[in-house]
C-alpha cells in the first residue's frame, strides 16, 4: 500500500480537477475493487470523468506521481481485466454515456465508452440498426468494456466479435496524448493499430470515444429450439448445421442441468427431460430463412431430435433468449456463487472436454453447468458453489487449471471473449513460447514504456511492464 504522505498531494490535485468526483472512501473503493471474477482488489482513489479532457488530465497527473491507473467500464468483466492491482486510480467511464453522433448513411455512431450495449441497440431500432454485439450482460455492459474486451456475444458466429463492429477510437495513451486509432473508411491503410488496442484490456490507454459500425436489422428472423436425450447428438447436430454450408446467427447448446435451473427460473418451455437443448437462430432475407431451418430441422432430424419448437411470434422469440441471457443468473437457485470459465476447443471436441468438465467438476466437488456457444466451439463451463465453504475458492480454482488444461489438450485456446486478466495470465505459457510473449510485451512496451496502464494483466510476471512496480496481486489471484 501507498504512505499516505504519498497519496494526498496525488488525491488534492485530481479532486482540484474533478471535485467530488475523485473520491477515496471505503464504501466505495471497495465496490469498484471488485469486477465479475472471483478475484478482488482496492484502488487507492475512484476518478469518475465526464469528458475526454478530464481522461487525459487525469492520466498526466498519474503519470506526474507515476501512479498506475486502471479504466473501467461497468465491471462485468469475468477475467479480472478491471481489478485494481497495486494502488492504482480506477478511472471509471460510467458518467461518459453519450451517444455523440448517428450517421446513418455511412452506418456509423460515435459513442463514449460508458454507453451501455443494450442501450445503444435500443436507441438504433427505431432507425432499422443495432450494435451486433450482444454478451449476455448486455443489459448492463459498456461498450468500453466491449472494446477492452473485445467481447462476443451468441449472435457472433455470423456477425463477429466486437473488434469486427468498430472502425476507430479516440484513445488517451498512457504518456497523455490523445490520438486516434482507425479510420471511417471500409479500407484503411497502414498498420492496424485499432485491431490491436482492442482486446488490450485497458494496457495501452483509456477509450474515449468509438466509432461503432452499425449492423441493418434483418428482415427476417426465426428461432427454433431442438432438444436431444443424449448431449452428443446435440453437439454432432452443431457440426452437421455448419457443414451444410449454413452459418446461423446464433446456436447455443445447454445442457440437462442448465434446462433445470433456467426453465425453473425464467419459465420459457425449454423440456426439463432433455439432456441438451440447441437454440438455433436464422436471420436475413426471407426466403433464405425458410431454407435455412428446413436445414436445421433435416439435421436434427438426422441425429436424433426429440422436438423442434419454432417460435411462432417476436413475443416467444423473446422468451426463448429470455432464458438463455438468464442462464448465468439461473445458477443462483442451485448455489450462491458461481465460477464462469471461458475456452475454445474444436467443435468435434465439444463432447470430449465437456465430459471432462463433468468429471473435473465431480473430482473436486463442484456442481458444472455447462451454457455456451456451440457454433465456434466456445466453452462456459459454471462451477456453482457457496464462498462459505471452507477452501471451497481453492477448489474452484484448481479445477479452473484442469479445465484450462484440457482444452488446450484438445486443440483449442485460452479464451473465445472473457479476455486473459489476471485470470488466465500465468496460463499464456500453455499457449505461447516465450519468444511469443516477449513480443507481445515489446508492443505493450511501445504504447506504455513506464508500465501504468493497468499493470500486471494479460502477461505472465517476470515481462518489464509487470515488475515496474513491484506490485502485489490480489488475494484469490490464480497466479
Amino acid at each position: 500500500m501507498v504512505a499516505l504522505s504519498a497519496h494526498k498531494p496525488l488525491l488534492d490535485e485530481l479532486q482540484t480537477l474533478l471535485g467530488d468526483r475523485a473520491r477515496d472512501e471505503d464504501f466505495e473503493l471497495g465496490l469498484y475493487g471488485k469486477d465479475g471474477s472471483v478475484l478482488e482488489g482496492r484502488p487507492a482513489i475512484l476518478c469518475l470523468p465526464v469528458n475526454s479532457e478530464e481522461v487525459q488530465r487525469i492520466v498526466e497527473i498519474c503519470r506526474k506521481y507515476e501512479r498506475p491507473f486502471t479504466a473501467r467500464g461497468s465491471g462485468t468483466g469475468l477475467a479480472g481485466g478491471a481489478i485494481p492491482v497495486g494502488d492504482p486510480v480506477v478511472i471509471a467511464t460510467a458518467k461518459m454515456n453519450r451517444i455523440i453522433e448517428v450517421d446513418l448513411d455511412n452506418r456509423i455512431a460515435w459513442v463514449e465508452p460508458g454507453v451501455l450495449n443494450l442501450d445503444l441497440s435500443t436507441h438504433l431500432k427505431p432507425l432499422g440498426f443495432h450494435f451486433a454485439p450482444d454478451p449476455s450482460s448486455q443489459q448492463v455492459c459498456s461498450i468500453g468494456g466491449n472494446v477492452a474486451n473485445n467481447s462476443g456475444g451468441p449472435h457472433c458466429l455470423a456477425y463477429g466479435v466486437t473488434s469486427a463492429h468498430v472502425a476507430a477510437i479516440e484513445v488517451v495513451l498512457p504518456d497523455g496524448t490523445v490520438t486516434v486509432l482507425g479510420d471511417l473508411s471500409a479500407e484503411p491503410s497502414g498498420y492496424d493499430l485499432r485491431g490491436l488496442f482492442i482486446g488490450s484490456e485497458g494496457t495501452m490507454g483509456v477509450a474515449t470515444k468509438i466509432a461503432v459500425r452499425l449492423t441493418q436489422n434483418p428482415p427476417e428472423v426465426r428461432t427454433l429450439l431442438l432438444d436431444f436425450s443424449d448431449v452428443r447428438d446435440g453437439a454432432a447436430a452443431v457440426s452437421a448445421i455448419i457443414a451444410q454450408g449454413l452459418i446461423p446467427a446464433a446456436l447455443e447448446m445447454m445442457d440437462h442441468r442448465a434446462i433445470e435451473v433456467v426453465e425453473a427460473f425464467v419459465n420459457a418451455g425449454y423440456p426439463t427431460e432433455a439432456d441438451a437443448v440447441l437454440l438455433v437462430e436464422l436471420d436475413g432475407l426471407p426466403g433464405g430463412v425458410e431454407n435455412g431451418v428446413d436445414i436445421v430441422r433435416r439435421v436434427a432430424e438426422a441425429h436424433h431430435v426429440g422436438t423442434v419448437r419454432l417460435a411462432a411470434d417476436e413475443a416467444e422469440r423473446a422468451l426463448l433468449w429470455k432464458g438463455r441471457k438468464n442462464a448465468f443468473g439461473a445458477v443462483a437457485r442451485i448455489k450462491p456463487d458461481y465460477y464462469l470459465h471461458d475456452t475454445v476447443v474444436p467443435r468435434g471436441k465439444l463432447v470430449e472436454v465437456l465430459e471432462k468438465v463433468y468429471r473435473i467438476a465431480d473430482a473436486h466437488n463442484l456442481i458444472a453447468i455447462n451454457v455456451f456457444h456451440a457454433g465456434d466451439g466456445n466453452l462456459h463451463p459454471i462451477l456453482a458453489y457457496d464462498s462459505r465453504e471452507p477452501g471451497v475458492l481453492e477448489r474452484v480454482h484448481a479445477a479452473g487449471r484442469a479445465i484450462i488444461t484440457a482444452s488446450i489438450e484438445a486443440g483449442g485456446v485460452l479464451s473465445g471473449e472473457h479476455g486473459i486478466g489476471l485470470e488466465k495470465r500465468d496460463y499464456m505459457g500453455m499457449l505461447f513460447s516465450e519468444h511469443d510473449m516477449a513480443t507481445q510485451d515489446l508492443v505493450r512496451e511501445a504504447f506504455d514504456p513506464e508500465g501504468l496502464a493497468n499493470p500486471l494483466k494479460v502477461l505472465p510476471s517476470g515481462s518489464r511492464c509487470s515488475d515496474s512496480f513491484g506490485q502485489h496481486v490480489p488475494e484469490g489471484a490464480w497466479v
